[in-house]
């Protein structure tokens, strides 16, 4: 894998800014950096002038050079669950969007849960036919800095703290793998103050190496493997990406993940109706659970509609309520850990599956949601 370049400034992590405070640039005392460190990540500084703990030439010396980065608010839509949704321009004029998803769940400290769904790419390449973020292709990949300030900017525009982390919103994570290790290496770190790693859960669609090389980094946050079938015909069909590496080749690199970290995996399934919805499905999806520890996330289709789908991607549709409540009966009753994935902000499509840069909140749709209980990642 071929490492993107260090980020010029904000994104660094704690040892790439001591070494480029301690060269000749700046020639800094080594505890400066971590003066920065904290007012970058923890204090969450927008200006240098801010960093008061710093030396006045330093901080010259640093706004001279730099700045600290923003992004700009395009649009938020709220749904009525209290679902919001984020539209974000970048620098280059681009978009993304990122989703705050409250729970009814509490934390042990009695806080309500606030979970956001960050992206990592603008766009993405693998054309999963259930995705309506595969109907804007790849632009590019995320920065450290713009992965960073999602979390930044929606604390700060709600002035509520986030509690968990998903890396599933627009993208695949293990395709910009530098800059979400990075990333993840920052928010991680018990000096920014951010999240504990077990409150971040990485999401895959499945790419061998990088699930290896993730297992090495000792990052021990959550991953999170997109199935959706149980069978290389079906999930071929439904993410190309399938053909390239098959899922024996993919639960073979999730087997070597948990020798590697002893961390349970999930397996996530969005349930169509009449293509993985059978007995036939729920056998094989609860051998494979029981290949590791691990649970199952299933998941409600959401339609994409407003993506004008063509091909296979016009063809889904959501599992009968009958058959998803049967469906989770024969998993747990094969003695799998099964959670119902919420269907949260889906009258803003801000749902799984449902982002794809739409500013202004869309009409409602005619299909009738399936209503039921759930555990939140």
């Amino acid at each position: 894998m071929k490492k993107p370049a260090i980020p010029e400034f904000f994104g660094r992590t704690r040892d790439e800014l001591r070494e480029l405070l301690a060269s000749d640039l700046f020639d800094a005392e080594s505890y400066r950096s971590d003066q920065v460190y904290e007012w970058l990540y923890a204090r969450r500084a927008r200006e240098f002038s801010e960093m008061t703990s710093l030396p006045r030439p330093l901080q010259s010396k640093l706004a001279a050079r730099y700045t600290i980065p923003t992004l700009g608010i395009r649009h938020v839509s709220e749904s009525r669950d209290g679902t919001k949704k984020f539209l974000f321009t970048l620098e280059d004029g681009r978009s993304i969007e990122t989703v705050l998803i409250p729970s009814e769940m509490r934390t042990e400290r009695s806080r309500q849960r606030k979970t956001l769904c960050v992206s990592t790419q603008v766009g993405c390449p693998l054309d999963c036919k259930f995705c309506a973020t595969a109907s804007l292709k790849l632009k590019r990949n995320l920065t450290t800095a713009e992965i960073l300030l999602q979390i930044f900017e929606v604390e700060r525009t709600t002035r509520e703290t986030i509690t968990n982390l998903v890396f599933m919103g627009m993208g695949e994570p293990m395709l910009n793998y530098e800059n979400v290790v990075r990333a993840l290496r920052i928010i991680t770190d018990p000096r920014t103050e951010m999240l504990g790693k077990r409150r971040v859960t990485v999401s895959t669609s499945g790419l061998p190496d990088e699930i290896r090389a993730f297992a090495r980094e000792g990052l021990n946050v959550k991953l999170a493997l997109s199935l959706h079938a149980t069978t290389d015909t079906l999930r071929t069909r439904l993410m190309p990406i399938n053909k390239k590496y098959p899922l024996p080749t993919v639960l073979a690199a999730i087997e070597d993940y948990y020798k590697i970290t002893k961390q349970p995996v999930t397996y996530e399934y969005i349930l169509f109706e009449g293509l993985n919805d059978t007995p036939s499905d729920a056998a094989r999806l609860a051998k494979i659970a029981r290949r590791v520890p691990s649970r199952v996330n299933v998941i409600p289709f959401h339609p994409i509609d407003f993506t004008h789908p063509t091909g296979v991607s016009r063809e889904l549709r959501p599992a009968s309520e009958a058959n998803f409540r049967d469906f989770l009966s024969m998993l747990r009753n094969a003695g799998v850990s099964v959670f119902i994935r919420s269907s949260s902000g889906k009258d803003i499509e801000a749902a799984c599956g449902q982002l794809a840069l739409a500013e202004l909140p869309p009409t409602a749709g005619t299909q009738k949601p399936i209503e039921l209980t759930f555990s939140a990642e």
